[in-house]
């Protein structure tokens, strides 16, 4: 029971899953109510959370950590996970799939990551893995009406049941060669002379990689992103990634730490290729959500960037970087969702002519953001890419910094010219006015935090080196 008492934000979230199951199948047209309660569920689990936030404790058997790195990524994924629910509502009615459910596959898929960044075993972390990836194939084609929505969904559901054979034939070789699933254990027995262990350490990766969407294993990216409903698309790049970068960092820096050399190889490739794929594929992309997968495969790449390195520094500038990524997309597809016209929503970014005679102050919004992405001095993304390229260049690895700066620049391109659309294009008819406060108070508190972040970056920093310190 003292282990049970150390869990309480996955019970609590268990338990309110279950009991808006229940709720959502007796009380009907229940959407709002629900939506609204998880909203609030999410967020209070926040205060639970940081109340105990230095914790440092190992429980059911060493196979489940509770400490700073834990519970900091914790945070990230309720602030997105609730951020992603906001702008549902309205969005759902108009396609009308506005169905319970989606709370519940939203909760059991945070459940899933929570799990997943916490687990100190194999076989927990793929518990974790899956529980989220099920919500998230469900949820990818939840728009029955739509062929592209279901078509994402069996794309994502293929390939993901591709990628996690590949996780659990990589678990299954290091267990064979160590003698255990636990990270304690695994980084005892890890022998580098072992070709066994190495292969095992190779499909490991492949499957985290594809979790996060890292070339080469981001095919499903574009596809998923684009057929999926855009509070999806927005739920996709926000949560799933922060987890699967807290997964990687975990089982890196504990189960496979005696494996620097090998490891480090591995995923400076897979930075690079990231970065220069994901800035260059994005350039001929004429649709907002294809272009913002292709964008968030570059910037995982930076992610990685930071973790390349092996230091405490690398991991704390990965956690800024991924905490202000989530405020960026955040303020970003709220933007887009605010593409409708007479009940019918605009994804091609031609849509967006004129944005700023007819919305000023959400193409001034989308504006900041977009610089910010680019990493434009001094927004938030320019502070974000900064913390990377110090601890990469602090480590004397300088190919991944030139690389970095010059996707940086490419990306810059694509940015710019949705800017040039909306403000020096000719204007067509107005998109309809954005209604909801949750909307609106997303849309500009992120965009504020972009904007104002140069005033007081030391509270984010201060976090992640604490959280970062658990591996030192």
């Amino acid at each position: 029971m003292n282990d049970f008492q150390n869990i309480y934000p996955e019970l609590f979230l268990i338990l309110i899953l279950l009991l808006f199951l229940i709720v959502g199948v007796f009380l009907k047209n229940s959407f709002i109510i629900i939506k609204k309660a998880t909203i609030f569920a999410l967020l209070f689990c926040i205060p639970i959370i940081y109340l105990n936030f230095d914790n440092q404790l190992l429980v059911f058997n060493n196979n489940y950590s509770i400490n700073m790195f834990s519970n900091f990524i914790k945070i990230i994924i309720l602030i997105s996970s609730a951020f992603s629910l906001i702008f549902v509502g309205q969005y759902f009615k108009r396609i009308k799939i506005d169905k319970f459910e989606y709370m519940i596959l939203i909760l059991s898929s945070t459940i899933g990551m929570f799990i997943m960044v916490s687990a100190n075993n194999l076989i927990g972390l793929y518990l974790g893995i899956e529980l989220q990836s099920l919500s998230l194939y469900v949820l990818s084609s939840i728009d029955r009406s739509s062929l592209k929505s279901s078509e994402s969904g069996v794309k994502y559901f293929v390939l993901g049941a591709l990628s996690s054979g590949l996780f659990l034939y990589g678990c299954s070789l290091v267990y064979g060669f160590t003698g255990s699933t636990n990270y304690l254990i695994i980084s005892e027995n890890f022998s580098t002379n072992s070709l066994g262990s190495i292969f095992g350490l190779v499909f490991i990766l492949v499957g985290l990689a594809f979790k996060v969407s890292a070339v080469p294993f981001h095919m499903w990216t574009p596809d998923v992103y684009e057929g999926s409903p855009t509070s999806v698309t927005a739920f996709f790049s926000l949560a799933p990634k922060v987890a699967g970068i807290g997964a990687f960092i975990q089982i890196l820096f504990i189960a496979f730490k005696p494996a620097f050399e090998e490891w480090m190889t591995i995923l400076i490739f897979i930075s690079i290729a990231s970065m220069i794929l994901g800035s260059v594929a994005a350039i001929g992309q004429i649709n907002i959500k294809r272009l913002m997968a292709y964008s968030g495969i570059s910037h995982i790449g930076y992610a990685l960037a930071g973790l390349a390195p092996g230091t405490i520094v690398g991991i704390s500038a990965t956690l800024t970087y991924m905490s202000i990524y989530v405020v960026m997309n955040i303020a970003a597809f709220t933007c887009i969702l605010f593409l409708s016209r007479d009940r019918v929503y605009y994804e091609d970014i031609r849509d967006l002519r004129g944005l700023s005679k007819n919305h000023p102050l959400i193409a001034a919004c989308f504006c900041v953001v977009l610089f910010s992405l680019a990493g434009i001095p001094p927004l938030a993304g320019f502070f974000a890419k900064f913390y990377i390229f110090k601890a990469v260049i602090e480590s004397e690895m300088y190919l991944l910094a030139i690389v970095g700066l010059i996707s940086s620049v490419i990306s810059a391109f694509y940015y710019l010219r949705i800017i040039k659309i909306m403000y020096f294009d000719k204007k067509i008819d107005k998109f309809d006015d954005m209604s909801g406060l949750g909307v609106k108070l997303s849309l500009f508190t992120s965009t504020l935090i972009i904007l104002f972040y140069f005033i007081s970056p030391s509270f984010l920093v201060n976090l992640s080196d604490m959280a970062s310190k658990v591996f030192s």
